[in-house]
């Protein structure tokens, strides 16, 4: 633990102004015990980093599954004012719009257990693993409708129902994406990579509703016990990558024209309201439609293969919603007994708007917005349910999965991917991947146990227990 951090609560932590110099509001963080054991002193000192930008609002924040990140911790959620405040790519991440998604089916888990050949199907339909390209022809305009339009341009083309854009966040399209500001290798490398899985932590998976907690929530998210339902996790691709890579470098330059101090470079920066800043705001904008237009297109292919193997109903495959993971935007929170307009960068974590908030389906106001948190594979997902409690303390934000302990390197030398497999095929889980070594990197050890996560924001109020989902079958990127 860095030096100088105190235990304010059971499961909080602060960062006290004046641990390092420069600091403008204090670090709060979330932990258990046993988290803490498995903390890294270089997440704090991150979060320290972050408390010391130009126009931080409250405090800089971090969830249960914080470890270290390029710039912010992962798990770090921090809001900027919008005279004095900055944007920056390493609040974001490289991956823009890593998110995840729920569907449900009228499938139960004696309809597909053992089903070798379903996860086979949907293997072969969803691109998978580093490079993996598209069957679907991008021309450069429908490339450009898939950054302005997200989501929506998916559903346009036939790629889904326009029921599913009222169960994303920001309806899968933010607004003010900027085109001319994504250079031409990025649109390169996104124009083969829509509707594909991608590598590292991202997935497909089917799951069964092992437990229900809250009966009322999960009623209104459409979940019941035994149900078969699909998590897709995936983000931006190539493209949001070298979105963040070329921007990084403006950014670089733009901290040293507008002389500001930062205690890492990583946390390169721009005002705001700076030509610079507006630019990667409008490039990252179009990198996370990219990626709800990704997601669009993968859970069509996933309904097309249920829908030939089991005769369902494609309208009979709801989303439950789709949440982003690594985003900027511009939203309004109590500051101070006021409503402002703030820059909220959440790296890592997860929007949890509470009940009557603005921009939830207007089903869901009386419930909250669905969190979805995956677990690694092999281990329990949960759904929980936004909170009030989120939106005083947190910004609306709560933890995004388990958050990795052990990195990809060391994950391959320790582990057998084939093992691994043989291991879960032995709990009735299937896995898939392109690779072994794909398998031997996302091993469940390398990650946080997700049910310990997501008690602690369950403890704390940043949002609450709906169901757990346990994997049946798993298709890695």
């Amino acid at each position: 633990m860095l030096q100088g951090v105190i235990r304010v609560g059971t499961y909080e932590w602060e960062v006290p102004i004046g641990t390092i110099p420069g600091m403008r509001v204090p670090g709060r963080f979330f932990l258990s015990e046993s988290l803490e054991k498995i903390l890294e002193p270089g997440a704090v000192q991150q979060l320290a980093n972050v408390a010391a930008m130009p126009g931080i609002i409250k405090n800089s924040l971090a969830m249960p599954d914080i470890h270290w990140g390029y710039g912010f911790p992962i798990g770090g959620v921090a809001a900027f004012d919008l005279t004095e405040g900055v944007i920056s790519p390493g609040g974001v991440g490289f991956d823009i719009n890593c998110g995840v998604r729920l569907l449900t089916t009228p499938l139960l888990k004696k309809d597909i257990a053992g089903r070798k050949d379903l996860i086979d199907q949907l293997f072969n339909a969803v691109p998978t693993g580093v490079g993996s390209k598209s069957t679907l022809r991008v021309n450069a305009q429908a490339l450009d409708g898939m950054m302005i339009k997200g989501a929506r341009w998916a559903v346009d083309a036939g790629f889904g129902v326009s029921k599913d854009l009222e169960r994303c966040e920001e309806k899968g399209t933010m607004k003010d994406a900027n085109v001319q500001a994504v250079s031409s290798k990025a649109k390169q490398r996104g124009t083969p990579q829509g509707g594909t899985l991608g590598s590292g932590n991202h997935f497909l998976e089917l799951q069964v509703v092992r437990e229900i907690y809250d009966e009322g929530a999960a009623r209104a998210f459409g979940l019941t016990k035994d149900q078969i339902c699909c998590m897709i996790h995936c983000g931006s691709r190539g493209l949001g990558h070298q979105v963040c890579t070329d921007h990084l470098k403006v950014l670089e330059t733009a901290t040293k024209k507008y002389q500001i101090k930062i205690s890492d470079r990583q946390l390169a920066c721009a005002p705001i309201s700076s030509p610079e800043g507006r630019s990667y705001f409008g490039a990252m904008a179009a990198a996370a439609n990219y990626a709800w237009a990704n997601r669009q297109l993968i859970t069509d292919t996933t309904r097309k293969v249920l829908t030939k193997m089991y005769n369902i109903n494609y309208e009979d495959m709801p989303l439950v919603y789709d949440v982003a993971h690594n985003v900027a935007k511009f939203e309004e929170h109590d500051v101070d007994g006021k409503r402002v307009k703030v820059c909220v960068h959440r790296k890592g974590a997860t929007r949890a708007f509470g009940p009557y908030s603005h921009d939830i389906p207007q089903e869901l106001t009386a419930i909250g917005q669905p969190v979805i948190i995956p677990g690694s594979m092999g281990t329990p997902s949960f759904v929980l349910v936004g909170t009030k409690t989120a939106m005083e303390r947190t910004f609306g934000s709560t933890c995004h999965g388990a958050g990795r302990v052990m990195s990809r390197t060391q994950a391959k030398k320790r582990f057998s991917g084939r093992e691994i497999a043989s291991n879960l095929a032995k709990e009735g889980i299937i896995v898939r991947a392109p690779n072994e070594s794909a398998i031997a990197d996302e091993a469940p050890e390398v990650y946080k146990p997700s049910e310990e996560v997501v008690r602690v924001v369950h403890e704390v109020g940043l949002s609450h227990l709906v169901a757990r989902l346990e994997p049946l079958g798993v298709i890695k990127g």
